[in-house]
């Protein structure tokens, strides 16, 4: 599996993308818009694990792009806001799956990838 994670906070993305190696995925971790959509723009990835509010760019941006480059592409949006608590995320990207907080445990993370890249 081939995850690309869009995480504005770097030590954070660290963890995850470390912990995910080490469950035998491959992750490729960026930090902006610009760089998110650079490596759709390379070929789809399983799953994409995308911070809600990116600071250097837009989510949705990158959802909308991965929505069209790749339909079949599912985003797991994490945040660690409360905004989007009311379900309202599913509304503005359609191929979100689901929203996590981002102090979720990363094997929690890792749990949901495997989920839904199985379906």
């Amino acid at each position: 599996m081939h995850v690309l994670i869009v995480e504005s906070d770097a030590d954070l993305g660290r963890v995850w993308q470390r912990h995910l190696m080490r469950t035998g995925k491959r992750v490729t971790l960026v930090h902006t818009e610009a760089d998110a959509i650079g490596e759709l723009d390379r070929g789809p990835v399983s799953i994409l694990v995308l911070d809600a509010i990116l600071e250097d760019g837009s989510a949705f941006a990158v959802a909308d792009y991965a929505g069209y480059r790749w339909p079949e592409m599912k985003i797991v949006f994490v945040t660690r806001r409360s905004f989007f608590s009311d379900g309202s995320i599913f509304q503005h990207a359609a191929n979100a799956c689901t929203m996590l907080s981002s102090d979720a445990n990363p094997s929690d993370l890792d749990a949901v990838l495997d989920h839904y890249a199985a379906t």
